[in-house]
C-alpha cells in the first residue's frame, strides 16, 4: 500500500511540473500574440492614414484645377 502511494505522489509532482510547464508556455504565447497585435494595429493605422492622405489629395487636386 504504501509503494501505491509513493507512486501516486511521484505522478502527482509529474504532472504538476507539466502543467506548470504548459502555464508557463501559455503566457509566452499569450505575450506574443499580445505584440503581434500591437503591430498589425500600427499598420492597420498607417494604412488608414496613407488612403485618407492620398483621397483628400485627389479630390483637392480636382477641385483646385478649376
Amino acid at each position: 500500500m504504501a509503494h501505491l502511494e509513493g507512486a501516486f505522489e511521484q505522478f502527482g509532482r509529474s504532472l504538476a511540473s507539466i502543467d506548470g510547464r504548459f502555464d508557463s508556455l501559455d503566457r509566452k504565447i499569450d505575450l506574443r500574440f499580445d505584440r503581434l497585435d500591437q503591430k498589425i494595429d500600427q499598420r492597420l493605422m498607417w494604412t488608414i492614414g496613407v488612403v485618407l492622405s492620398t483621397w483628400l489629395t485627389t479630390i483637392l487636386a480636382v477641385f483646385l484645377r478649376t
